[in-house]
């Protein structure tokens, strides 16, 4: 296909991901201040100049390493099984996709709170934000038909950025269960419950 990123050697795509896997070692072990291009390269093997290479620099691994994750999330509420994927009522869908990015957000808290302070904005510019807003637009469109769905799905997405679950755990002490709780409640309160519609 035109424009289409040329296939990935086998050894190219052997050390990516022994590069991604020793980035998240480091990071789970000692955190982002360890996380540098050198420490990366020497636990996976591999020269600095590969690293800086495929990823450039240090928010790059960053951000790759993100990646990663959210293709198999993306294609989960896309075009996989239900609750998620498409052949689940609106409903289902919308319910299982709140709680599932609730988890998606937690899972990566700390490279999820690094790409949301990399810019005031930036949270919002395209990426996954512009995919999950689309994503609960259509939801909510048909869940709450009559309602204003861009200024909803915005809505739900501010309660689930990764500052907000962060406050909620450490400033309110909740854990991931009653942040789970309270985000079906708000559900329950903002499109009402499953049950009670068609």
């Amino acid at each position: 296909m035109a424009g289409q990123a040329p296939p990935e050697r086998a050894d190219a795509a052997r050390n990516r991901l022994k590069i991604l896997a020793a980035a998240a070692e480091i990071l789970a072990a000692e955190g982002p201040e360890a996380l540098t291009v050198a420490e990366v390269a020497q636990a996976a093997g591999i020269g600095v100049g590969t690293v800086y290479r495929r990823f450039g620099d240090r928010t790059g691994l960053l951000l790759a390493l993100l990646d990663e994750r959210e293709r198999e999330f993306q294609a989960g509420f896309m075009t996989g099984p239900p609750p998620l994927g498409p052949d689940a009522p609106a409903a289902v869908r919308l319910r299982a996709f709140v709680l599932a990015l609730v988890d998606r957000i937690q899972e990566q808290h700390v490279l999820q709170l690094l790409a949301e302070r990399s810019s005031p904005t930036g949270r919002f510019r395209g990426g996954p934000y512009a995919v999950y807003h689309a994503h609960l637009v259509h939801l909510l469109g048909r869940v709450r038909p009559g309602v204003e769905p861009r200024f909803l799905a915005d809505a739900l997405l501010a309660a689930l950025s990764a500052e907000q679950l962060q406050w909620l755990r450490e400033g309110r002490g909740m854990s991931g269960a009653e942040i789970g709780a309270a985000v079906t409640d708000l559900l329950d309160v903002c499109c009402g419950r499953p049950e009670s519609r068609a």
